[in-house]
């Protein structure tokens, strides 16, 4: 045992003695190679000896340098030292200032047939409009390098300067009966007797178009003006067609929909208000029905309402129209979800037919469009229907022009596909050849039925009960019409040369004539900008 021990122990001196001699024979490891870099930030030069493999970013640390939000450096912080490399830390800071800017105002020429040709005359003065702008400078290292626009607020839209412009007509008059005023480019005109005879009714450019009616006896003018109060969409007025300088403020505010007078009368209105509103579409639609009474100072002697305000139905909130039937004692009305007549003089609901409501995903709600016979007896409707069964009615893109019997509740199937904007107008009653009373119902027809919130329209009509379908404006290959709801009006008598009541149809801004028999059509003014028409 004592020798193994010894053994053991023998071993181990070994072992020991041959690693320390071992040891001693290793040359000591040589130190790596330093690379030289030069930081440049602030104005000062920083030289750096840093190990192989190291980064831009040891270097910025080493220096001591931190970069700011904007700041940057070249070469990028990930890139590798090289020696000599020359590390660039640029400091970036931008700066915003707030200017105000002059907007400057357009010059508009409109053509007129009212002036010699040549002939100027300033209709509207331009006024500068003023804008805020925020300009965004960009600064390196105390250098300006980029000042670019980045918000403007509109502080004052530009008022554009209009200049009428004499032109010489193409457009042969046609003698006219009755009045015939319409609106164009803020202002009201009226031709008599012939369509060369103009008269400027309304010029201060100021009338809107949302409310323009004509008295049954063409004495005066029903009309909404722009309000320069913003808490007001419009104002009422009324203007005696005969002398122009009387003109009336019948203080009636935020009419939108309907105002119209009473048949007969030249007295009497019923009209519907909104409230003003900041969200599109500017309001909030009150569904009501009021009249009034019109003194001979042109103020509104007696109001009366004759339905309260209330919500409209579903999409109420973009309000209800009206239309007096020829009885005058009583009255329709079309809401985006049902249509009806009721009682004028006690707002007691008649008859109610509910629509299919439309949705549009947007800030505009559809109404249906009505009508009524010359008689009485039937009230046109333009209705939404929903003929391929889709899941979802109110998505359906069908509609269908119908009419119903005042008289015994039925209805009548007329034309299918016609368009959400048909809006139908029946003729006056016209003697036939055989002395029996008849008329014709003129609508807009969608050209494309299935699209038709965006498609362009003809003018077509029927008969009465829906037969004799057929196109009479504009010619075949001819633009069709942007779809508007007071789109034209018939004449009140019979125009010569055709022997028969005639449509006034607005078509590219301009009044055209057509007769609805034959479908030839004539072009009555050259100006462009009418939005409104009416002839009594």
């Amino acid at each position: 045992m004592l020798t193994k021990v010894r053994l053991y122990h023998s071993i181990i001196f070994s072992i020991g003695i041959t690693f320390f001699v071992l040891s001693g024979c290793t040359p000591a490891e040589t130190p790596k190679p330093e690379i030289k870099v030069t930081v440049l930030a602030d104005g000062s030069s920083i030289d750096l000896d840093l190990l192989p493999g190291s980064t831009v970013d040891d270097a910025l640390r080493l220096a001591g340098k931190e970069l700011g939000d904007l700041d940057r450096v070249e070469p990028p912080g990930f890139s590798v030292i090289v020696e000599d490399m020359q590390i660039n830390v640029i400091r970036v800071r931008e700066e915003f200032n707030v200017v105000e800017d002059i907007i400057p105002f357009e010059k508009q020429l409109q053509p007129s047939e009212l002036l010699s040709e040549g002939e100027q005359r300033t209709l509207q003065m331009g006024e500068n409009g003023l804008k805020e702008v925020t300009y965004r400078k960009l600064i390196e290292n105390d250098v300006e390098i980029s000042v670019n626009p980045i918000k403007t607020v509109i502080i004052k839209e530009p008022i554009p300067q209009i200049i009428l412009v004499g032109v010489q007509t193409s457009f042969s008059p046609m003698d006219i009966p009755g009045r015939l005023v319409y609106l164009n480019d803020g202002n009201a005109w009226m031709m008599e007797q012939s369509t060369a005879n103009r008269i400027p009714i309304i010029t201060s450019g100021d009338m809107d178009g949302r409310i323009f009616e004509l008295s049954d006896d063409g004495k005066w003018l029903l009309f909404t003006r722009k309000s320069d109060d913003k808490e007001i969409i419009n104002t009422l007025w009324i203007v005696n067609v005969d002398k122009p300088e009387e003109e009336y403020d019948i203080h009636i505010e935020n009419v939108v929909h309907f105002a119209e007078w009473k048949r007969d009368s030249d007295t009497t209105i019923a009209y519907s208000t909104v409230e003003p509103r900041q969200a599109p579409p500017g309001w909030q639609a009150n569904n009501n029905l009021l009249e009034g009474s019109i003194s001979s100072n042109g103020r509104v002697s007696r109001k009366e309402t004759i339905i309260d305000t209330n919500s409209g139905g579903i999409y109420g909130w973009w309000g209800s129209e009206f239309s007096f039937s020829p009885s005058e004692s009583i009255i329709a009305f079309a809401q985006p979800s049902k249509v009806g007549y009721i009682d004028f003089q006690n707002g007691e609901s008649l008859f109610e037919k509910n629509i299919i409501p439309l949705i549009t995903r947007s800030d505009w709600a559809w109404v249906p469009g009505i009508s009524w016979s010359p008689d009485g007896g039937y009230l046109f409707i333009v209705e939404h229907t929903n003929q391929n069964n889709s899941v979802n009615p109110e998505e359906s893109p069908d509609f269908d022009l119908i009419a119903l019997s005042t008289e015994i509740g039925v209805q009548i199937d007329l034309v299918q596909q016609v368009g959400m904007f048909a809006y139908p107008l029946p003729s006056p009653i016209m003697i036939q050849a055989n002395e029996e009373e008849s008329y014709m119902v003129a609508y807009l027809q969608a050209i494309s039925p299935k699209e038709s919130e965006t498609s362009r329209y003809i003018v077509s009509i029927i008969d009465r009960d829906g037969s004799n379908r057929r196109r009479i404006f504009p010619s075949t290959g001819e633009e069709g019409l942007d779809p508007i709801k007071n789109w034209g009006v018939w004449s009140p008598d019979v125009v010569q040369p055709y022997g028969n009541y005639v449509l006034a149809l607005i078509y590219k801004d301009s009044l055209w004539v057509v007769d609805p028999l034959s479908g030839e059509s004539r072009q009555i003014t050259g100006d462009e900008g009418i939005i409104r028409v009416d002839w009594k």
